[in-house]
């Protein structure tokens, strides 16, 4: 079946990995008409079966899975140790005399990829790097319809080459990770629009925009521009049903005049959020320290404490630039206003 044939309104609830997509949230937007997705990137096989189940049980409209595209690392004790040494002034100020060591440095693709096929479900997306052809043919023979997420023209290409279905076009002002595996991420530099426009002329493919879209009037902006459909992270990033942190939850909905920029600093991979006092701290050392997933592991201790601590300044408030505009309500209401803003625009 075709991706746009799955749901009735153009909209995707974008994968927010770390705990803030549940499956109500999920369940939610898929019953209003959207397509719900889980970011399963960061859960372990035996949750992953088990939020799939507890979708399943609250829908049966179609959803999308979304994984990280990885392999599991082996720094050695030398690269972990300077890590650790980079966050000292961070876990120095929680009054910490070590920095706890990380269990496991990320979750095993390839054991996630093959449960995937066993869940089968309508749709699956995939960030921070490519599957192989034989991989999506994989999903295919699985009935899986299959998206990439891509931040260059390039990317797009790699992707419609490997026979996926679609691709995400993800705008630079576009909150938390993007998926850059092309080139040097912080080349992949063009904002939502121009990487639509040049992304619909270069593939044959549906491309889904992301990146400050907050409205109905965006969206309809997007589709005239040639989108197939839309992705919003940060618009549903403050639903009702999202697991975000009160707290961070609460700086979305008054972000001020804090701004938004790209950090490596709590991943080692490039990600959007509301600058704060640990983005401030680790400036001058965040382009060296270590790559994803082993900062994303480093760090996880940290912030786990946070949000103990319901402290903002420590957390990774990841966000997009049109957090201003985000607005809170159910999910499935913000899909019935997204759909009656378009109709109206």
């Amino acid at each position: 079946m075709a991706l746009l044939d799955l749901f009735t309104h153009p909209i995707i609830q974008g994968p927010t990995a770390g705990g803030s997509n549940t499956p109500g949230q999920v369940a939610a937007v898929s019953n209003a008409g959207a397509l719900g997705s889980l970011a399963a990137s960061m859960l372990t096989l035996d949750a992953i079966r088990n939020q799939v189940a507890e979708i399943r049980r609250l829908t049966n409209k179609p959803f999308m899975l979304n994984f990280f595209v990885q392999h599991v690392p082996s720094p050695t004790e030398q690269d972990v140790e300077r890590g650790i040494g980079y966050l000292r002034p961070i876990w120095a100020s929680l009054g910490w005399s070590e920095l706890p060591r990380p269990a496991k440095w990320c979750e095993d693709f390839n054991a996630q990829f093959e449960l995937l096929l066993e869940l089968k479900p309508p749709v699956a997306s995939f960030t921070f790097d490519i599957l192989k052809a034989e991989q999506v043919q994989r999903l295919h023979n699985a009935g899986i319809v299959v998206i990439g997420t891509t931040t260059t023209v390039d990317e797009a290409l790699a992707w419609e080459a490997a026979g996926a279905d679609a691709v995400v076009a993800s705008g630079v002002e576009s909150g938390g990770h993007r998926g850059t595996f092309i080139g040097d991420q912080t080349a992949a530099t063009l904002g939502a629009v121009e990487l639509l426009k040049a992304t619909v002329a270069a593939v044959n493919i549906p491309v889904i925009s992301a990146g400050n879209v907050m409205t109905g009037a965006d969206i309809k902006a997007r589709l005239a521009l040639g989108a197939s459909a839309v992705q919003m992270g940060t618009a549903f990033l403050v639903a009702d049903e999202s697991g975000i942190h009160p707290a961070y939850k609460a700086r979305l909905l008054n972000p001020g005049d804090t701004p938004t920029r790209l950090t490596r600093s709590f991943s080692g991979r490039y990600a959007r959020g509301l600058e704060n006092r640990f983005m401030k701290t680790m400036t001058e050392v965040e382009t060296q320290v270590p790559a994803y997933p082993v900062q994303n592991a480093l760090t996880g201790s940290i912030r786990a404490e946070a949000g103990k601590r319901g402290d903002t300044e420590l957390m990774s408030l990841w966000c997009g630039t049109g957090v201003a505009r985000a607005r809170a309500m159910a999910a499935g209401k913000l899909v019935e206003t997204l759909v009656a803003e378009m109709q109206q625009a």
